[in-house]
This record gives C-alpha cells, structure tokens and sequence, in this order.
C-alpha cells in the first residue's frame, strides 16, 4: 500500500488503549489481545504499516473499566467501531486472540458493520468470567459478557475437575472439553451466533492448542456457517499451540499454563494465515 504517515494516540474514557492512525487510510482495525489484557501495540503496528488505521483497545483493566473479564459489555467494542468509522474508515475488521477472538466473533454478529473478523485460537461458545466483576468478586461465575445490560448465556466450569498437565505445566483443554460434555445443554444456549455473521470470517486454529480445543471450536464454528450457507476461511496446522506468531512477533513461554505448539509451529501457521489476513484489508 506504499509508506504512509503513522501517528501515535493514547485514548482513553469510552473507548481507551493506543490508536495507530495511518494517514488516508479507509480501512480500520481492532485489535483485541486475549485474558492477558495485553493492550497489543506490536500487533496493531503490523496492520499499520500494511495502511489501516488500528486501534489496540484495552477492552478491561483500564479506569473506569470492569477489572477482569466479567460482564464486559459489547458496546465497549461497537464502541471502537464507532471510534474508527468517525475517523473516516470505510472498512471494519477486528482481529482477536483467545477471549479476544470471543469478543470478535460475538461483536461481529450483533454488529453488522463490521466487514471482516480474524478469531486467532477462538471458541465457539461463550464462557465465564476470568477475574471479577465491577464488584470485585470472581466467584461464583457469571458470563464473560452482557448486551444492552443483560449476561449473555455461558457455559460453567467444574471446580472439581482434574488437571492435567504438558511438560509440567497445567493444561485446561481437558477442563474445556469435560465441560462442553457435561454442560452440554448450556453450551448449546451460549452458543455464539456465527450464522448471523455477515463480516468475511477468518478462522486461525492449532491442533496441539493445550489452552482450550480452539480447532475443535473452529470446525464446528466453520460448519455450522456452512449449514446456514455461509463461506468461513480456517487456516490450521496439527503442531501449532495457542499462541499463533504474526510476521515479526515473538513470544514468551508462559510458566503459569500450557499453550502447546512451539515457537516455530506457532510462527508457520502465523505465516499462512497472515496472507488471507492481509487481503482482508
């Protein structure tokens, strides 16, 4: 797309984390990190310099913010939406990462804006809070999310599952799939609406996820937009974990959770999906 001007803009109050703008850009990007709250600068600067406007948003955490991931309203996301659209851009597409990918997959089908969503390790079912609530209190669950004030419907999670464990760090896959099973009547209500999605629908997935079964979410998420006649790209790979590279990212290994894959698992598969990203813009 040629060099462009960037200009960098921390933004706060209704809609807060960093704004790269690109000057005459027409496409405009959200980026949503995952349970980390991560406000994703280095990724953001990735879509910038391909010509988008991107906004790495802090979507909880930040003043005036619920603290964790609990009953964070969609509107904090149809409001980086609004934000981008008033600077002039055209085109709409979120890009998130684990509960981020949740976040887009569910803002895109309430937001018929939206032109395009990436759902990097994404599920296909809402889950439950991870942190607390406006209250401070994390316990006993509530959905990780609410429209127009109300929760969304979510699956629990069994506090007398056992864990498992990958090169010594504990593995919630296990957790993720025992209670897909044993709620499966919740999960069936919690579902995420993809059918509704009329946005371009990128799906990144790695089989060797240890997180949570993010490929097993993805098929399902694929198939159940083929059933209602929608086209969904899935971009996976057997040996990659949780954590997908983009070009030019690097990454920590945790030491409180296993993410599975390996660095260059991770990196190969963020290379191949980086090329139908790109054409999203």
């Amino acid at each position: 797309m040629g060099e462009r001007a960037i200009t960098e803009d921390i933004l706060s109050g209704g809609v807060a984390g960093k704004l790269l703008r690109c000057t005459g850009a027409t496409t405009g990007v959200v980026v949503l990190s995952g349970s980390s709250g991560r406000v994703d600068v280095a990724r953001a600067r990735l879509f910038a310099r391909e010509g988008a406007s991107a906004l790495a948003l802090q979507w909880f955490g930040g003043e005036g913010q619920v603290p964790g991931i609990c009953e964070v309203p969609l509107e904090t996301f149809f409001a980086a939406t609004d934000h981008l659209a008033g600077l002039g851009c055209r085109r709409i597409v979120f890009v998130g990462t684990s509960k981020g990918a949740e976040a887009s997959l569910l803002t895109a089908a309430h937001d018929s804006r939206i032109d395009a969503v990436v759902a990097i390790s994404p599920t296909s079912v809402v889950w439950g809070n991870i942190g607390p609530g406006r209250d401070g209190i994390a316990w006993p669950e509530r959905s990780s999310w609410t429209l127009e004030g109300l929760p969304l419907p979510f699956v629990p999670t069994d506090p007398s599952w056992n864990a498992s464990h990958v090169d010594g760090l504990v593995s919630y896959r296990g957790l993720f799939e025992h209670c897909l099973t044993n709620f499966w009547e919740e999960a069936a209500r919690a579902a995420i609406p993809v059918e509704a999605i009329p946005a371009e629908t990128v799906l990144v997935a790695g089989g060797d996820d240890a997180l949570w079964p993010s490929l097993d979410f993805a098929e399902a998420i694929v198939q159940r937009r083929k059933d209602a006649g929608k086209a969904t790209r899935l971009v996976s790979a057997p040996d990659a974990g949780h954590r997908i590279l983009l070009p030019g990212e690097t990454t920590s290994r945790s030491i409180s959770h296993a993410n599975g894959g390996n660095d260059r698992a991770d990196a190969d598969l963020g290379r191949e999906a980086w090329e139908y990203i790109r054409k999203l813009l």
